[in-house]
């Protein structure tokens, strides 16, 4: 992934911040937050809404994406989303067309005195119309039919003119509608205040465009353009999960998905055999000479980055440590009275000193474990991430916090000698798991950074970089975090991308692991004692992780990579 990419995947992060604020402040509602570019309730992703809330961050700016944080904060917010799950129609152009209608009338509410907002909404809706029209999709008779609904329908109940470049347009396809929508279209602004009276008209436009839709282009048509009907129809019909897939391919996420075998009635992650697993001490894994000089040159690049050790470990401190008693102070001039200076008071009239004050010294009750994606994709950001941990490791340790660097990786490429296994077995169907798992401790929580100074050199050892299995890494993790006795524990793991093992994927489905790591993430942050985020390297998490960060690992040296790790253990950033 280059620089840019980076920088485009950051400020697109900084962008759903922003707007996930705006949804929040305005509707009410906090655990509402962008996961891959899809507004989420806690860990349940919302609807699609309608075509035009889903801006490019090739092609539209800023205030497109202000309007759709507008829009979406004012559907929810107005709409009864109960009341429109039992009113909109099975049929799915009918569907799409009454989500559409009803987002208009959500963002006709828009408050008068909120003159940005309107404005928001306005321009978000003129950039998706040219964008429509420019595409090519008013050229055919579906599309210019469902690009003249739109505009004639918001027009409509907010009150404002059609975009002014393609009025003269639509002033076919308005005179067509008229004696088939017009009775109901006058309904739409006349009951905006009232869904389910709404509903009525909307349902009624929404089932003669989808009839109209499916009539265009039919009977008149020439036989040499017939063959193209279906194309054409597909086009126009598919355009929300088009407008999706584009979103996905434009925005760079981790590419989750849902698997077949993993929802299965009753079916349950399975692992073909563990025979083979083994969780290694890092350093035993390398030679003790190549050890001395990967520290060296982790050493090297330390120094590099011109990190302000103490300052960080005051940061940290002033974090995640809480104040504790411990003790009284003596001889002070205000406080509560010491009844063992009374006495001074009769030697000495004028003695002032007879008070104490208790005594209260922050104390970090807390462990923080970082867990590596060992996987072969990060071995090209095994230096950067080695100096990331071991310097936050240090940092903690100082802050008077315990910490631990964890790693996950294969024992093989492509399954090894458990795939060899399954093959003697004869090809079982849904064996499960089907690589040698290999954990990895680079330092304990028990153990001192200076004791484990050499073996975080481990980290740069190219050979121990394999395939990923997430899910198992993130359970194993957590249960040496619970077999601590901190109170606070927080787990941070650092991967660039999705779980893969590709024999893994060929036996069972390409999406068997990241299905399997979601589950193990809902399953440990229902528990709440464990705070969970991902650090994803150059690459967006949130599909994932319901808090996480982009991190730019070669961006800036000093502190400034430090102070976002500590932003997502304070939760300032995505969740």
């Amino acid at each position: 992934m280059t620089q840019q990419d980076i920088r485009k995947v950051r400020q697109e992060e900084r962008v759903a911040e922003l707007c996930a604020g705006v949804v929040r402040a305005f509707s009410g509602e906090r655990d509402l937050h962008f996961r891959g570019r899809r507004l989420h309730r806690g860990r349940m992703p919302l609807p699609w809404f309608a075509p035009h809330l889903h801006p490019s961050p090739e092609t539209d700016d800023f205030e497109s994406f202000r309007g759709v944080a507008d829009g979406l904060a004012l559907r929810i917010a107005g709409s009864d989303a109960a009341l429109h799950r039992t009113l909109q129609p099975e049929e799915p152009v009918e569907r799409m067309l009454f989500e559409m209608l009803e987002q208009f009338r959500a963002e006709a509410l828009v408050p008068e005195a909120m003159a940005g907002m309107r404005r928001n909404l306005r321009h978000r809706h003129e950039q998706w119309s040219l964008a429509f029209h420019h595409s090519g999709l008013t050229e055919t008779a579906r599309g210019l039919l469902l690009y003249a609904v739109a505009q004639i329908c918001r027009a409509r109940v907010s009150g404002e003119q059609v975009v002014e470049e393609t009025e003269d347009m639509l002033e076919a396809t308005r005179f067509a509608l008229a004696p088939r929508i017009g009775h109901a279209l006058g309904g739409l602004r006349r009951d905006r205040f009232d869904q389910a009276a709404y509903a009525v008209h909307a349902l009624a436009i929404a089932r003669t465009v989808a009839a109209m839709l499916h009539e265009a282009g039919g009977d008149d048509e020439a036989p040499d353009t017939r063959q193209n009907d279906t194309d054409d129809k597909r086009s126009v019909f598919s355009l929300v999960a088009e407008m999706d897939r584009e979103l996905v391919e434009q925005h760079v996420s981790a590419q989750s998905g849902r698997s077949r075998l993993l929802e299965e009635a009753g079916a349950a992650y399975r692992v073909f055999t563990t025979e083979y697993d083994r969780e290694h001490e890092a350093a035993t894994l390398v030679r003790r000479e190549l050890l001395a000089e990967l520290r060296e040159r982790l050493d090297r690049r330390i120094a590099a980055q011109g990190v302000n050790l103490a300052r960080l470990a005051r940061e940290l401190r002033a974090l995640l440590a809480e104040p504790v008693r411990e003790g009284w102070d003596g001889g002070q001039e205000e406080g509560r009275i010491d009844g063992r200076r009374l006495a001074r008071l009769v030697a000495s009239p004028a003695e002032r000193r007879l008070f104490r004050i208790e005594r209260e010294e922050p104390l970090a009750d807390c462990v923080v474990s970082f867990l590596i994606d060992c996987s072969g994709s990060m071995k090209e950001h095994a230096e950067s991430v080695a100096m990331l941990v071991d310097v936050l490791a240090r940092a903690l340790e100082q802050a008077g916090v315990a910490s631990e660097v964890l790693g996950f990786t294969t024992g093989a490429w492509n399954g090894g000698r458990a795939q060899r296994d399954w093959l003697r077995a004869g090809r079982p169907a849904h064996p499960g798991r089907l690589n040698e798992r290999c954990h990895l401790v680079f330092k304990a929580a028990g153990t001192p950074w200076r004791r484990a100074r050499a073996p975080m050199a481990a980290l740069l050892r190219p050979e121990l970089f394999r395939e990923g299995i997430d899910g198992e890494a993130v359970d194993w993790a957590c249960a040496r975090l619970r077999a601590r006795g901190e109170e606070r524990k927080l787990l941070l793991v650092i991967s660039d991308g999705s779980p893969m093992d590709s024999a893994t994927h060929l036996a069972n489905d390409p999406h068997y692991l990241d299905h399997h790591l979601r589950e193990v993430l809902a399953r440990q942050e229902q528990q709440r004692d464990i705070a969970i985020a991902g650090i994803g390297v150059g690459l967006d998490l949130s599909p994932y992780y319901s808090h996480s960060h982009v991190l730019d690992l070669a961006a800036s040296t000093g502190n400034a990579i430090f102070r976002e790790v500590i932003g997502l253990m304070a939760g300032r950033h995505r969740h």
